[in-house]
């Protein structure tokens, strides 16, 4: 049964180095404090900002690399209900087309480090990615897909359209 939580919309930017290595924030804060993703962040709605304005303005402000709409590619929307039992989440995934070949320095929300692809399920990941997300990122980084994933009782998710 669905019940009220409040909606919250942000962006995952996957980032690799010349290595094909993905860059991923150990995060020292909520949500997902301890766990591995790749960076991002929620959309400054007050502005009206866009999903592509919040990627390339996150991938500036976590790693200091300076990205335009033509350097990344949505590969995935995701409808992510009851996260935590704590809110709903609208998530927009890119595929980075820039790559980042130094370490950036630690910041406020953690510490990076690039990881190989074939070791990022040995990592300590929030379950949704581990699950889910990777799988999407494997599968579809070079198309588009829109994923409805509920968190409320048993993990689930269904494919609602990709684009090839």
């Amino acid at each position: 049964m669905s019940y009220p939580l409040p909606f919250k919309i942000s962006v995952l930017v996957f980032v690799k180095n010349k290595n094909g290595e993905h860059l991923l924030l150990k995060r020292a804060k909520e949500p997902n404090q301890g766990l591995y993703s790749p960076i991002g962040g929620k959309l400054e709605m007050a502005v009206g900002e866009s999903p592509i304005d919040c990627a390339c303005r996150e991938t500036f402000e976590e790693i200091g690399l300076q990205c335009e709409a033509k350097d990344l590619h949505l590969f995935a929307m995701v409808s992510e209900k009851s996260y935590e039992n704590k809110c709903h989440w609208l998530m927009f995934l890119f595929d980075c087309q820039k790559t980042l070949d130094t370490l950036p320095p630690p910041i406020d929300e953690g510490t990076f480090e690039f990881v190989p692809r074939k070791d990022i399920e040995n990592i300590n990941i929030p379950e949704t990615d581990r699950q889910i997300i990777w799988k999407c990122y494997d599968e579809f980084h070079e198309h588009f897909v829109a994923l409805k994933i509920d968190c409320e009782k048993n993990l689930s998710f269904q494919i609602q359209q990709i684009i090839k």
